[in-house]
């Protein structure tokens, strides 16, 4: 059956307006500029990097303590989080390999034969060896959007990655710091309650001389057992301590020997504000920015389910089935095919596949920009608490001081008779007690602050 002129001309018209139709499915994905918050991410993210900016830093140049570098280095080897995610990268590699071969035509073999015999005659046999190619034609972009969309979730799963890299690194050394400072609050305590136990015999002593009352021994031995018992507190925040360590380094609890000197000298950091560029650094916005663009890909491939496909098929292979005869032996057959198939009646389905994925793409760029303003405030939050405590370490070196010595003072004016009581001489104590153990915090905030700042900043590497 001949096509008339008109008829391949409308054919013509009709495959070339779908073709310019199609023409955004064919589009890469690149940033959106809808907002003054993304352009100003497109603009740094066009900026070279700054290499000695404190995010990009090798997380060896930052924590150099040599424990806390061992531990740090046995948890990036040993911890499950880790290696999921490591996984998750490798199940992204097989997909976006399989999206790949999906431009490679299929090849099926499916031998068959079959006898028949009617009549009590002779038994006849057929059998066919055909071997099937099968090539589906991308003229709408669907194979290559769903090949796209892989390749951007492999970036997305490489992000989520490092991003898991950096907050072990951050957790390890955050923990390590943390019994550090418990450490140190009950070697204190300790000491403590040894001068106090003391302070309970002069007190008693005292009593015995008629020099203080009976409530100046009571209330002696009771701020003895006072700090005796927050001890057991300290106590049991280290073994917690502990078990969260041995969690991050993916063996049963333990202790582990960490020093209770242990503190981060961190370098100078002055800033002022937060670099863009620096955000864009950052894996966690990175990987957002690719679940954009994976439901990008996913709205062409909804959009492309609106076209035809155009798939290509050969058979060929050995049989002895030749039309209605069998013949013997048998002889080589070729066949090719090509269809066109339109969705006629699936609209109604493209539609809401096709609105469904906008939206997923809208809630995608609504999380890219959370991402971005969520990691703008870390950073400052980081930035206003490395400041403040660096400001009360200074202020506290004073405090503890001055408390010293009203102790000193206190002390010895009850002791030898001065114009003074115990509750002035139990107050000085508590004050210093108070002062020293907020100078150990004041110590692991500043720690604490720096390590924030360095994984808000995209470090670990």
């Amino acid at each position: 059956m001949k096509i008339s002129n008109i008829s391949l001309l409308a054919i013509i018209g009709v495959t070339a307006t779908l073709t310019l139709g199609s023409c955004n499915i064919y589009k890469k994905y690149s940033t959106p500029e809808t907002t003054a918050l993304t352009r100003e991410y497109v603009e740094a993210r066009q900026q070279p990097a700054d290499s000695a900016a404190f995010g990009n830093l090798l997380w060896e140049d930052v924590f150099t303590d040599p424990v806390l570098a061992d531990l740090i280095s046995q948890a990036l080897s040993n911890n499950n989080d880790l290696k999921n995610a490591q996984l998750n990268v490798k199940m992204a590699h097989a997909q976006l390999k399989g999206a790949r071969l999906s431009y490679l035509p299929s090849l099926v073999l499916a031998p068959n034969g079959a006898g028949a015999s009617y009549a009590k005659s002779a038994m006849s046999w057929t059998y066919t060896l055909p071997l099937q190619a099968s090539w589906e034609i991308d003229i709408f972009g669907k194979i290559l959007n769903s090949k796209r969309g892989a390749q951007a979730a492999l970036y997305q799963s490489e992000a989520y990655a490092q991003a898991v890299r950096s907050q072990i690194i951050s957790a390890v050394a955050q923990t390590y710091y943390a019994i550090a400072a418990v450490k140190s609050q009950i070697e204190l305590s300790r000491a403590t309650s040894e001068s106090w136990g003391r302070s309970v015999e002069v007190m008693k002593e005292l009593k015995e001389a008629g020099r203080v009352t009976e409530a100046a021994v009571v209330q002696s031995t009771a701020n003895y057992y006072n700090v005796l018992g927050s001890i057991t507190d300290l106590e049991t925040s280290l073994h917690e301590l502990y078990n969260t360590m041995s969690l991050l380094q993916n063996v049963m609890p333990q202790k582990w020997e960490i020093p209770a000197s242990a503190s981060l000298e961190a370098p100078a950091i002055a800033r002022d504000g937060v670099p863009m560029r620096e955000l864009a650094a950052r894996p966690d916005v990175a990987a957002a920015e690719q679940g954009l663009a994976v439901a990008y890909y996913a709205t062409n491939s909804a959009r492309a389910a609106f076209y035809p496909g155009l798939a290509i098929t050969a058979n060929g292979g050995f049989t002895n089935l030749l039309g209605s005869f069998i013949s013997n032996p048998g002889d080589w057959f070729l066949q090719l095919a090509g269809s066109l198939t339109a969705p006629l009646f699936m609209r109604g389905q493209n539609i809401a596949r096709l609105e469904a994925a906008k939206a997923q793409q809208e809630q995608a760029m609504n999380n890219f920009e959370y991402s971005l303003m969520s990691a703008a405030a870390e950073v400052s939050d980081a930035l206003t608490s490395y400041e403040n405590s660096t400001l009360k370490a200074s202020l506290l070196v004073e405090q503890v001081a001055n408390l010293e010595k009203s102790v000193e003072y206190t002390t010895e004016l009850l002791m030898y008779g001065g114009n003074t009581t115990y509750l002035e001489v139990l107050t000085a104590q508590q004050g210093l007690l108070s002062s020293q153990i907020s100078q150990i915090s004041c110590r692991l905030a500043r720690a604490q602050a720096v390590i924030n700042l360095y994984q808000s900043l995209g470090g670990g590497r």
